[in-house]
């Protein structure tokens, strides 16, 4: 069983690919863990939002997914 990894705008060039699964279940630790380094550090940095299964985290180290969870992240927006 998996979760699906969803890497939006420039986490996705980091990451290499828009998407990764990943094994079930998955929290915080699990999660940097299965990252390479430059990856835990954008996705750790305060600007970057975590949504799972479409519902934004207040706090992204209370991190939980169960097998099937769709995990999204989210870059800080820029533009005008």
């Amino acid at each position: 069983m998996t979760v699906t990894l969803v890497f939006l705008g420039k986490l996705a060039d980091l990451a290499g690919a828009a998407e990764r699964e990943v094994s079930a279940p998955l929290d915080w630790p699990q999660l940097l863990a299965a990252l390479e380094p430059g990856l835990q550090s954008a996705i750790a940095a305060d600007t970057t939002r975590i949504a799972v299964d479409g519902v934004l985290l207040a706090d992204k180290t209370a991190l939980h997914a169960a097998a099937g969870s769709e995990v999204a992240f989210l870059p800080p927006v820029s533009g005008g």
